[in-house]
Parts: C-alpha cells; structure tokens; sequence
C-alpha cells in the first residue's frame, strides 16, 4: 500500500474577494491574529502525516516564500536583544520539507495541479486549498488520508450546509449506497459553483482532496471549463466514470476565511482561543452582544 506522503497547495490566485487589501500583496498572508492563513494550512498538511509540501505560487507571491524561508537577520537581532518567545516564534515558520512553484498563468485549480505532476511522481497526494481552514480533533486531511488508506480510492472532504448561496461552492452528487458508515459516499459527479436550483445535495466540497497521479493525464487532456480554466472538477467527474470517487463528510467545523464573513468569523474564533486576546476578546464581544440588543 502506498503512504500518502505528499501534499499540493494551490496558492496563486489573486484574492479579488478582498480587494484591494490583496492588491498588492498575498491574500494567503492574511493574518487570523497574529498568524497567516497558509501558515495554517501548512500546519494542517504536516500535522496529518505528509512529509513533502508544494506550494503553487503566482506572481507577486514571492512573499509566501519569504515567510517560510529564514532570517537570519532578524533572528539574529532577537537573538542578540534577549528575545527568545519571539525568536521561536519566527524560527517555527521555517521547516524542512516545504518547496515552491510557480503557475506562470491564472488558468485555474487545475492547472495548478498540473504543475505539481514532477513533484507528485507516481504517488497519491493530498490538496489542501487555501480558502478553508477546518477545526477539530482529527485534521480533515488525515481524516481524508485514513479514508484513502482504507479503501485506495480518491476522496474528497464535503461539509453539510443548508440554504447554501447559489454560485459560490462546488457540490457533490452522490450515488445512493453508503460506502462504509454515514459519512462516506460513493460520487456520481461533482458540481461546480451551480444555481439554487441545480445543486445536487447538501454536500459542499470542503477544499480538501486525496488524489492519485492518473489525474494528470485526464487534466492534460481537458479543455476550459467554467470562467474559461481548467477546472478539477471537471478532472475528478471524468476519473469518477471509470475508478471509485469517494466524498467523506469530514467532522470538525470548516471556516470559509475566502470569503469576508466566513474570515472574520475564524478570526473571532481564534482570537478567543488566543493566550494574548482571549480575556479582553471575550469581555469586548460581551458588551458589544449588549449594545446590539439596545
């Protein structure tokens, strides 16, 4: 049985949702308090098991590299002025294992994929996006990578949601057997950002994905789908005619921090959860509960 030992996240869209914060700088560096939101996702990747990360990048993303890479001018000054905390603070972003590409062109997710093809070789691999950060017990991407290993089959993480906006998420379509228990389904096909009134169920892609590497040869050979990109959806429903697709309803909450909502309310999360924020957090948020209610 092959490990999944790798992981891809795409990161080299322009975050138009947050114009023009992201004008000139990566929505990926947003920060949640005090930590960047790739930073979590990374965090996620080797928290689960993966040993290897690529990061796809795009131009003015030279600046994700940096916050991965070291300083040693900086930590040289914390260093020398006695400022151990922070000094660790800023050697925890720098870890072995983490490498870099670039998508020359915004030609969509799947694209971006392909050009993790010489860096996945012939092993399956996780794709963790960027617009999703999930909490609980068990990371969802080792949740996904347990799935895979159980069953050799790709996955695909989806979340239940209910009175969803029309034309904003992917969806799955599912076949009527359950797989093994409740929360993990055989799909049928998966549907890319539909109307109110063709979305296929309650099952929204939750932005974590164990492929095999067969779905380079199906992406190479796809032509423009929706916005005029390579669409993985569309990769993944042509890979699902002829091989096993599986979608896990993965447990834990998902943030959709891609969206300006879906950030502030991860950012409130944490910042309760925060050592630093958490008291005066909580005491803020208390008494703007009781002006709101006036």
């Amino acid at each position: 049985m092959t490990k999944v030992r790798k992981a891809v996240i795409p990161a080299a869209g322009y975050g138009t949702g947050f114009f023009p914060a992201t004008k000139a700088s990566s929505k990926e560096l947003l920060p949640i308090v005090d930590k960047p939101i790739i930073q979590f996702i990374v965090e996620e990747a080797f928290d689960s098991g993966i040993e290897e990360v690529l990061i796809i990048t795009g131009k003015q993303k030279r600046s994700i590299e940096d916050h991965f890479d070291s300083n040693y001018e900086l930590e040289q000054n914390l260093a020398e002025n006695g400022k151990k905390a922070l000094l660790n603070i800023v050697k925890s972003t720098t870890r072995e294992g983490l490498y870099f590409v670039r998508q020359s062109y915004p030609l969509g997710l799947g694209d971006a994929i392909l050009h993790a093809k010489a860096f996945v070789a012939n092993e399956p691999f996780a794709v963790l996006l960027g617009d999703n950060i999930t909490e609980g017990d068990i990371p969802a991407t080792k949740q996904l990578i347990d799935l895979y290993e159980e069953h050799q089959s790709a996955c695909v993480a989806v979340v239940e949601m209910e009175n969803t906006p029309e034309k904003k998420y992917g969806f799955a379509q599912i076949e009527s057997d359950q797989v093994s228990d409740e929360t993990v389904f055989s799909v049928k096909s998966f549907v890319e950002k539909p109307s109110k009134a063709e979305q296929p169920s309650n099952l929204v892609i939750a932005g974590r994905y164990i492929l095999t590497p067969d779905i380079f040869e199906v992406l190479e050979s796809l032509k423009p789908g929706v916005d005029e990109e390579i669409q993985l959806t569309d990769a993944i429903n042509q890979l699902s005619q002829t091989n096993i697709v599986l979608a896990k309803v993965i447990e834990g909450e998902r943030f959709d921090v891609g969206d300006k909502l879906g950030y502030l309310e991860y950012s409130l999360q944490y910042g309760l959860r925060h050592p630093e924020t958490s008291q005066d957090l909580k005491k803020y948020l208390i008494e703007l509960v009781k002006q709101l209610k006036q």
